[in-house]
């Protein structure tokens, strides 16, 4: 019996002695960061290129959603950057159909100017909100 008795001793003391350890570690100040200390930014990214910024996607998203809006004429939907120069274009493939609540469509997408040449194909739906939810897109394979 004294075996359990001193097992649980030792349990206590342990639990005692390091219920309050902590250890402080100095961190420096981020106030003296200048931007030349900054050696790189986060660029928001497009399910179409990781090479198009912000504002490329940006302008290529609304060109999407007035290509792919299953009332407009089905015309090619052009847009630029001016700024980057990188440009772009959009044109709906068939007609629009349903899935999940969700009208999706299928397009074909031209990337160029200051960025290469890239002809895609790829799909899109429509959720709730109006907006265009870029799904699955590749590089386009001309039917021969």
């Amino acid at each position: 019996m004294a075996a359990p008795a001193v097992l649980l001793s030792c349990v206590m003391i342990a639990a005692v002695n390091l219920g309050g350890c902590a250890t402080a570690i100095p961190l420096p100040s981020f106030a003296g960061i200048s931007k030349a200390d900054i050696t790189g930014s986060i660029r928001a990214t497009s399910p179409l290129s990781d090479r198009l910024d912000g504002e490329d996607w940006r302008r290529a998203k609304g060109a999407l959603a007035v290509a792919l809006d299953p009332q407009g004429n089905g015309a090619l939907v052009a847009w630029e950057n001016p700024q980057s120069k990188v440009k772009g274009s959009f044109v709906p493939v068939g007609q629009a159909w349903a899935k999940d609540d969700m009208i999706c469509r299928t397009f074909l997408a031209d990337l160029g100017g200051s960025h290469p040449q890239r002809q895609l194909q790829g799909n899109a739906c429509r959720d709730k909100g109006g907006e265009w939810r870029v799904g699955k897109v590749e590089p386009w394979k001309k039917a021969i």
